[in-house]
């Protein structure tokens, strides 16, 4: 993680879909971020109550409130960031989150954002940064052409074995149950490091990361490959947690394979929403989700295993996830959790396991 001493004050904008999944920008950074200091939230529909109440029912002590002007007068700081907290479907930078950008330069805050539309080429944005003498950070701005790196295959020579945390769709929760292993690991006495893949692990301070989707294609793989030699080479971890994009199989945006390959991720755990049966925007032409057991399968086809299954409980109860956990966990080889109801510390015995057999050439320093 990025050791960010002080971490400057901000408040994420969710546009009234702070209760919904593509807030999962938002929902990141309500649970954890150690490069800013959360102080609120803004978003009129859950206006009035606690971000964590209304992410999972944990009062975390970060105020919803329906404007920034509001916001600001209970934040315990003032803010000096305001962050894009919503990841809406193919990138946009929609009206409403224009407005609440707008709204934010006004107020006196620099604003970071993670969509494909990019706040400096929005005229009217950019003019009031610079007469405000804001910034505006982009994420998902391509790199210059000089800084991407080609595959050269030195990850081979990397002794610490890699682990995949894929998906069978995008947002159902990867990046969450990439954190909680690391922490899961950490608590066991394992040494595990993260290279984040998303702008969300960005903003949460993940030290060795980049911006898949930022990436023109030719250089995916070669990021990917830097990023766990940049990793290895600064911590000298037992095991580095991959986190994954969309999914294999998502017709509208197919994702995974490089971590397989390229990032020669020989583990696999697999994070799934039961409860969702289309793949995400893909419902109009019946673009249904595999079953976990054929994902299984073809992420074996790659030539990695599945370690383990981690389930998501949206549109579900917790007794029809807990119902499906227990079916998944006879039916399959591996075991199979939910771990926003019982963590991830089930995963841990084989993880070990796991690493023990693919560290090359001994444990490593």
């Amino acid at each position: 993680m990025v050791a960010t001493p002080n971490p400057p004050a901000a408040v994420v904008l969710t546009a009234g879909r702070l209760h919904e999944s593509y807030a999962k920008v938002a929902h990141g950074l309500i649970r954890e971020t150690d490069r800013y200091t959360i102080v609120g939230v803004v978003d009129a529909r859950s206006a009035g109550q606690d971000a964590g109440e209304v992410l999972d029912g944990t009062h975390r002590n970060i105020p919803v409130a329906a404007t920034i002007a509001e916001l600001v007068s209970v934040a315990a700081q003032p803010p000096e960031w305001a962050i894009i907290g919503v990841a809406t479907h193919g990138g946009h930078l929609t009206p409403t989150l224009r407005d609440a950008a707008k709204d934010a330069l006004q107020a006196g805050l620099s604003v970071v954002a993670g969509v494909h539309d990019y706040l400096c080429d929005v005229p009217e944005l950019a003019d009031l940064a610079a007469e405000k003498g804001l910034t505006l950070v982009d994420l998902r701005k391509p790199p210059p052409r000089s800084e991407l790196h080609f595959w050269t295959g030195a990850i081979h020579d990397v002794p610490a074995p890699r682990l995949a945390v894929l998906g069978t769709d995008c947002a159902v929760g990867k990046r969450t149950t990439t954190r909680m292993l690391l922490h899961a690991l950490g608590d066991a006495g394992t040494h595990a490091e993260m290279v984040a893949t998303g702008q969300t692990g960005w903003l949460q301070g993940v030290a060795h990361s980049f911006v898949l989707d930022s990436v023109p294609n030719d250089f995916v793989s070669g990021e990917l490959e830097h990023a766990v030699l940049s990793c290895w080479e600064a911590t000298k971890p037992e095991i580095i947690l991959l986190e994954g994009q969309s999914a294999l199989r998502n017709p509208s945006g197919p994702c995974g394979s490089e971590l397989l390959l390229s990032g020669a991720a020989k583990g696999a755990i697999l994070q799934h929403a039961p409860g969702r049966p289309w793949f995400d925007g893909c419902e109009a032409v019946d673009a249904r989700i595999p079953a976990v057991a054929d994902e299984i399968s073809l992420i074996a086809h790659y030539g990695s295993n599945v370690l383990g299954v981690c389930l998501n409980g949206e549109n579900m109860t917790d007794a029809e996830l807990r119902a499906e956990q227990q079916r998944l966990d006879g039916e399959l080889d591996v075991p199979v959790v939910a771990p926003l109801l019982d963590g991830v510390e089930r995963l841990v015995a084989p993880l070990r396991r796991y690493i023990n057999d693919h560290t090359i050439g001994g444990t490593p320093a």
